[in-house]
C-alpha cells in the first residue's frame, strides 16, 4: 500500500475543487424526474396538459395494478384529495422510471405504491361505486372567531 503526504493530497484537491461554484446548479448530468404539479397553484394555461397527463397515466395504473373502482373510481378526478394522492403517484412513477435513474427508481416505486395504496382507500372509501357522489367542501368561512383567534396567537402556549 503506497502512502500519500497530506500535502500532497491538499494539493491536489485543492486543484480539483478550483473551479468549484456551490453556487452552480449546472452539470453534465440530467435532471431525473417528471414535472410537479402544484394542483393549487396550476394556471389555465397549464390545466389541459397537466390534466391529460394525469388521466393517462391514472388510466394505465389502474388496469396495470388491477386497482378497484372501490379505490380509484371513474369520477377520480372530481375528488381532490384523490386527484392530489394520484398526482403524488404519477410523479414518483415517472421518476423512479427515468431512464437516469441509477436502478433502484422502480423498487422505491413499488414501496411508495405498498404505502399509498391503503391511504387511497382510506381517503376515498369507495363512495361512488354506482355514480358519482359530491363530497361536501369544507367552508372556513365564518367558522373562526377572530377575537379569540387573535388572543390565542399572540402567545406561544410552549408550556
Amino acid at each position: 500500500m503506497s502512502r500519500y503526504d497530506p500535502e500532497d493530497v491538499d494539493a491536489l484537491l485543492a486543484q480539483e475543487l478550483s473551479g468549484f461554484d456551490p453556487h452552480s446548479r449546472t452539470g453534465t448530468s440530467a435532471l431525473i424526474g417528471g414535472t410537479v404539479t402544484s394542483w393549487r397553484d396550476l394556471t389555465d394555461e397549464e390545466a389541459a396538459e397537466r390534466w391529460q397527463a394525469l388521466r393517462e397515466w391514472v388510466e394505465w395504473f389502474t388496469v396495470r395494478y388491477t386497482v378497484p373502482i372501490s379505490i380509484v373510481p371513474d369520477c377520480w378526478w372530481r375528488h381532490g384529495h384523490l386527484v392530489e394522492e394520484l398526482s403524488a403517484l404519477h410523479t414518483a412513477h415517472v421518476t423512479a422510471f427515468d431512464p437516469a435513474d441509477s436502478g433502484f427508481g422502480p423498487i422505491g416505486w413499488h414501496e411508495r405504491l405498498t404505502i399509498a395504496l391503503p391511504r387511497l382507500n382510506r381517503a376515498y372509501g369507495g363512495g361512488c361505486n354506482n355514480g358519482h357522489k359530491p363530497t361536501r367542501p369544507r367552508s372556513w368561512a365564518g367558522t373562526t372567531n377572530e377575537q379569540e383567534w387573535e388572543t390565542w396567537t399572540t402567545q406561544a402556549h410552549a408550556h
